[in-house]
């Protein structure tokens, strides 16, 4: 009977996924561009980033399919930490550097499946890893000579990864059957929205008001580049700017752990938000039903909305700084 109800779930796995066979198999479903068909059921992986900026310049980062960026904790001027989501993660060279993780992140992760890449976190991260969609791999990656303090100098590779995973016997496979085909909708073109609300500057600065992080419309790219410190994000690995198609913003309330500014987001829930891509914005409300549901975006209209292809950023905004967010 075992056996029988094993084989039951892996049938009913492979038949979720192959729902949208020609779509899955040639596209990559975070960003919704094409993959080879090699990578169609490869699992993500979620790397926890060092965004103080002691830590900089970033490696990598440039080459995530979606990034997030949250608060790391209420003290230090709300730093923030990136949480970067690569499909393709044996090709990265070096990527970091890595830091801990926080409740939030293992809740977030749960929803791509993804394995979580990060050294430690407070204890209360404890039994969120222990949840079954919880997979991750603590510390233990390269260490690069840089002239920082030791928190700054751990690094993780693709091959690396590839290595841990063997050792360790984690799937580098889906485990659980994706809820689509794709993580977000896709539009099938690339497309304006609706409306003449032009956004040239996402101003997080009075939010996030440690890093001071923006995002800034390119015409040329038609993309919104990142900025922190005041200046303008470039990849260390390839001096490529750190931009995307589509921006995210969540209106999220928190509950705060300790007197130490630990936290975790009410990311299970819903909220309002806004959705930017190509200059312009539009409003938006947000669900996530599970710590493993995906999160959903729907306009005013209640429709969920399409996103174009390409590279996603998801800001989580604390609901009590959202009347801080400036456009421009």
């Amino acid at each position: 009977m075992k056996i029988r109800r094993v084989l039951g779930l892996v049938t009913g796995m492979i038949s979720a996924m192959m729902l949208s066979t020609n779509v899955y198999a040639a596209t990559n479903e975070l960003t919704g561009l094409e993959i080879g068909d090699e990578l169609a059921m490869q699992r993500p992986v979620a790397i926890m980033v060092d965004n103080e900026k002691k830590a900089l310049a970033h490696y990598g980062t440039a080459e995530a399919d979606i990034v997030y960026e949250m608060m790391n904790s209420t003290a230090n001027g709300r730093v923030t930490r990136l949480m970067c989501l690569y499909k393709d993660w044996a090709n990265l060279q070096q990527t970091g550097s890595i830091r801990s993780t926080r409740t939030t992140n293992v809740v977030l992760t749960g929803e791509y499946n993804a394995v979580l890449i990060h050294d430690g976190g407070p204890f209360y991260i404890k039994s969120y890893l222990k949840q079954p969609y919880a997979t991750h791999l603590s510390g233990g990656f390269t260490r690069v000579k840089n002239g920082k303090p030791t928190e700054f100098t751990e690094y993780v590779f693709g091959q690396e990864l590839a290595g841990r995973f063997a050792k360790s016997g984690i799937s580098t496979s889906y485990t659980m059957a994706p809820e689509r085909a794709t993580h977000f909708l896709f539009t099938p073109a690339d497309t304006d929205l609706a409306g003449d609300a032009a956004v040239n500057i996402v101003d997080l600065s009075g939010i996030f008001v440690h890093n001071k992080s923006k995002l800034l419309f390119n015409p040329g790219t038609r993309t919104y580049d990142y900025y922190e410190y005041d200046a303008q994000h470039f990849d260390a690995e390839d001096a490529q700017p750190l931009t995307f198609k589509n921006v995210i913003l969540q209106n999220t309330s928190f509950k705060q752990l300790d007197k130490n500014g630990y936290l975790t987001y009410n990311v299970v829930g819903s909220g309002s938000g806004y959705y930017l891509t190509n200059g312009k914005a539009v409003p938006i409300t947000w669900t996530k039903g599970s710590e493993t549901g995906i999160t959903h975006y729907y306009d005013a209209a209640g429709n969920e909305i399409a996103v174009n292809r390409g590279k996603t950023y998801i800001g989580l905004v604390p609901s009590d700084t959202w009347d801080k967010l400036i456009f421009g």
